[in-house]
């Protein structure tokens, strides 16, 4: 999964190392969108086949585009549309094995076959934004992504 020569160890020892190295880049940074951006280019980095990975903020009761790495994307997704908007209005995170048979799905890359959605949540439990990762194969993700990019996030929530 992890296409780094040095990441030769199973994938959830793969996914606490690259929390890890999130958290390391994240000490003394108070900086969201910096800590945003260096998160989405560590995941970007470390995961193989994906097509995007970013962030998507809560402004104004809709989600935001935010740092990520990929081509550009929609801007303005609205809670309950979409998996981002599923994962926002739910703060569930959405696991979807083929984007095309998610009712609403919005296409920002015809590339994009699946794509899991992880709700960031502040420390009063309301919503901050989402982590939206998508790949050009269908069923690119199972439980160990979701585990592992759940502790991921887990991650950033702790300086929110």
């Amino acid at each position: 999964m992890f296409h780094v020569e040095t990441y030769k160890g199973t994938r959830e020892d793969n996914y606490k190392l690259v929390s890890k190295q999130l958290q390391a880049l994240m000490e003394d940074e108070p900086n969201v969108i910096a800590n945003l951006s260096n998160a989405s280019a560590v995941l970007n980095q470390f995961l193989d086949r994906v097509n995007w990975v970013g962030f998507y903020l809560v402004e104004e009761n809709q989600l935001i585009l935010g740092p990520f790495q990929g081509l550009p994307a929609c801007v303005r997704i609205p809670f309950g549309r979409g998996v981002c908007g599923t994962a926002a209005s739910t703060k569930e995170t959405q696991l979807v094995a083929d984007v095309h048979e998610f009712p609403g799905h919005i296409a920002c890359d015809a590339a994009s076959r699946s794509e899991i959605v992880v709700p960031i949540l502040k420390k009063d439990g309301s919503l901050f934004g989402v982590l939206d990762i998508d790949s050009p194969e269908t069923d690119r993700f199972d439980e160990e992504d979701r585990k592992g990019l759940e502790a991921f996030v887990s991650v950033l929530e702790s300086t929110l």
